[in-house]
């Protein structure tokens, strides 16, 4: 069996003692019998027995190793490409794999699309011989809004180029029995079809088909992945003591370090492991994310000086052993120096992956139950759905979206806001210009505040660069925690916690004209239309609740957007 990865924590006195007594309780109590008994009183008696099935990895009903070798041997060979058409808990652990573990020899080179942009759709499909790719569509509902409207736009692609009789054979599809999308598939002859379990919920669905179907159409080694998670299930067990055990330890530590403030979880893996904070931050956010509650995950936000940083920090660092460096051990040693919580997990191979898949659902489950929440639903999500849905309804009705009207214009960018919000912007603003209105917004985040930027543009390298210059201007002049998200990828992640948690997000939208629409099949939409009710409506959703939350839009394309607000940005923090 692999050896488990090395977890140590470096804990401030206060927390040390917190945890301590959280463990003594947790023993006595023999909570994590509980949590393999699946008994619902360890949250919140609200049917959270009902989505503990990923517990049962080695079942093959969740991830059969003598099917998925058989998958990836029809795959092998077969096809240049494969394009993932899923969002959220369907699509980050594939990507993830993807990112760490490349291309393999005679296996397809898979992207992941989890987007309504329609220039992230043509970029897409620019990139890809499609009468060689593989289309996965993944859905546990098998209704997900974007994964329906984009497999039904490439099917109509391929049909076009192959023949509808030919197209079934470049598709497979993952999902629940009787959802929609397993209709699609029978209906239509798709190639594959392979199926979750109703017990496992989308963001703890790494080590079941959704994640490891994907991953042997790559070409992984799913044995060697699942029987890293099996060594990491047996150290997780229902005999390992709190202290022993390394998810629940872990768990209790995030629980714990939240109640005492503590609440900015920050990632910092080594290089190679940097794609697995995307899908911790998809993790954590949507599960713990409501009841005015949460732990705010920071993914991507690159290291500095310990005076960077406020009391609201606890930093996980996930490290490859051959890339332990030893200016990351000195930066490490100064923050535990300095007073801030700091865990170190160490991972010998990058195989190893898969046992944090594992390790982190065990702590996510338990941190929900420190923080008395349920750790399984996502209430929140649903309402910007909602919202979306009426604003694209409108359209379909009437031709038109709903005319939000700007507070205020400079150039190509327009700023909206509830007016409320716009009232004490401008009354905070020296001189009502695009800057001063910029600055007094962001001086609205208080100590222990985080600053989300959320952008409705297509993500690539370039304008993924251009948000990461933003957060650092922010952090760097106000020391707050600053996250990042793609629309409407964020929607399916952070987005529960944006809604749910706790009034600590001060929050700046980004939209941009799109250069070329792309109709929707099907439907009297375009895929434009789509994002831009998806930007307004979890727009209105946060405006609704009364969060800090401040909408810009640019005309002309993300490109030029981009470079005006990012001007902006620096000039606002001097």
């Amino acid at each position: 069996m692999p050896q488990i990865n090395l977890q140590e924590f470096c804990l401030p006195g206060s927390i040390s003692k917190r945890l301590d007594a959280l463990r003594a309780e947790w023993k006595a109590a023999s909570n994590v019998k509980r949590l393999w008994n699946r008994d619902d009183s360890l949250w919140t008696s609200s049917g959270e027995s009902r989505w503990l099935g990923w517990l049962n990895i080695g079942d093959p009903a969740v991830a059969d190793p003598r099917r998925l070798l058989k998958f990836a041997e029809q795959v092998r060979g077969r096809h240049r490409h494969a394009v993932l058409l899923g969002m959220g808990g369907s699509s980050l652990c594939p990507e993830v794999l993807r990112l760490c573990f490349g291309v393999a020899p005679d296996y397809p080179d898979l992207q992941v699309l989890d987007s309504t942009d329609p220039d992230q759709i043509r970029a897409c499909e620019g990139s890809i011989d499609i009468e060689s790719t593989l289309f996965i569509s993944a859905s546990k509902s098998g209704s997900t809004l974007e994964t329906a409207l984009l497999t039904r736009y490439f099917w109509d692609r391929l049909s076009r180029r192959v023949g509808t009789e030919r197209t079934g054979a470049q598709f497979a599809a993952i999902t629940d029995r009787g959802s929609q999308l397993e209709m699609m598939a029978v209906e239509r002859g798709f190639r594959h079809l392979l199926y979750g379990v109703p017990s496992i919920g989308g963001r703890y669905s790494a080590l079941s088909n959704f994640g490891m179907a994907p991953a042997a159409a790559m070409g992984i080694d799913v044995a060697g992945l699942l029987s890293g998670a099996l060594a990491m299930q047996a150290a997780c067990g229902p005999d390992a003591a709190p202290d022993e055990n390394p998810g629940v330890q872990l768990g209790l530590l995030l629980g714990v370090a939240a109640l005492a403030g503590r609440d900015k979880l920050t990632l910092a893996p080594s290089p190679s492991l940097a794609p697995l904070g995307t899908w911790i931050e998809q993790l954590v956010a949507e599960s713990t994310g409501k009841q005015g509650k949460g732990i705010v995950p920071v993914e991507g936000e690159p290291l500095a000086g310990v005076r960077s940083y406020g009391p609201d920090r606890l930093f996980v660092a996930v490290e490859l052993e051959s890339e332990q460096a030893s200016d990351s051990d000195q930066t490490f040693d100064r923050l535990g120096r300095a007073g801030h919580p700091v865990v170190r997990i160490r991972l010998q191979n990058l195989i190893d992956i898969s046992q944090e898949f594992f390790r982190w659902e065990v702590a996510t489950a338990v941190a929900g139950a420190v923080l008395g929440i349920n750790p399984f639903d996502q209430p929140d999500v649903e309402s910007a759905k909602v919202a979306a849905r009426e604003l694209t309804d409108a359209y379909e009705a009437r031709g038109a979206l709903p005319v939000a009207s700007p507070f205020f214009d400079e150039g190509p960018i327009h700023l909206f806001a509830v007016p409320e919000h716009a009232d004490r912007l401008i009354a905070a603003a020296a001189g009502r210009t695009l800057v001063s209105l910029l600055r007094a917004h962001l001086r609205t985040a208080r100590p222990r505040d985080y600053f989300a930027l959320l952008a409705f543009v297509c993500r690539n390298s370039e304008t993924e660069a251009a948000l990461a210059r933003m957060r650092a201007a922010v952090r760097s002049r106000f020391s707050n925690a600053t996250c990042t998200g793609f629309g409407p990828r964020y929607l399916h992640s952070t987005g529960q916690l944006h809604k749910g948690g706790s009034d600590r997000g001060v929050f700046l939208m980004l939209g941009c004209d799109t250069s070329a629409d792309m109709r929707v099949v099907g439907r009297d939409l375009t895929f434009g239309v789509v994002k831009q009710a998806q930007a307004e409506g979890d727009f209105n959703v946060l405006q609704g609740l009364g969060h800090r939350a401040l909408r810009m839009h640019c005309t002309g394309g993300p490109a030029d957007g981009l470079r005006h607000v990012e001007a902006a940005i620096e000039a606002a923090v001097q």
